[in-house]
């Protein structure tokens, strides 16, 4: 039974709440008024995709993702930078099905590809991601240079 679809803007409130607990899981500051700004920003301006997971009438995951683009392919990528199922509902299989959501929207875009990063500590996504089907390119370096005004 599928449980997720394409995020519009009448989910921003719903919405800023998952993404706030998203990002205190990754040490941040709450703040829910940013998060709802920085959202309706991204679906407004079509800056990403976002797709929700619900269980009866409450959102209770959500993956967004942005897209970029292959030279050598000459093709969009499509990276998946947010993953966040609400602990009281992980392990029932919302994760697997968001997932799905950012496969076929690779295909229906006529994509090359999802790209992904997590850390090495993040022992449930290291298991879940090649169990969907991707593949740990251990054979690169990853690079970042951070804003030292940021």
């Amino acid at each position: 039974m599928k449980n997720t679809r394409k995020a519009n803007i009448s989910d921003i409130e719903e919405l800023s709440g998952l993404f706030d607990q998203y990002r205190i899981f990754y040490h941040k500051v709450s703040d829910i008024p940013a998060a709802e700004n920085f959202l309706k920003e991204r679906i407004l301006n079509q800056d990403s995709e976002i797709f929700v997971a619900q269980e009866e009438d409450k959102l209770i995951g959500f993956v967004q993702l942005y897209p970029i683009f292959s030279s050598t392919r000459m093709k969009r990528y499509w990276l998946l930078n947010d993953l966040y199922v609400n602990d009281q509902y992980r392990g029932k299989g919302y994760s697997k099905q968001l997932i799905e959501e950012a496969k076929e929207l690779c295909k229906s875009s006529d994509a090359c590809g999802v790209l992904l990063e997590t850390g090495k500590s993040n022992d449930i996504g290291n298991q879940l991601y090649p169990a969907c089907g991707f593949k740990l390119y251990d054979s690169v370096n990853f690079y970042e240079w951070s804003n030292p005004e940021e």
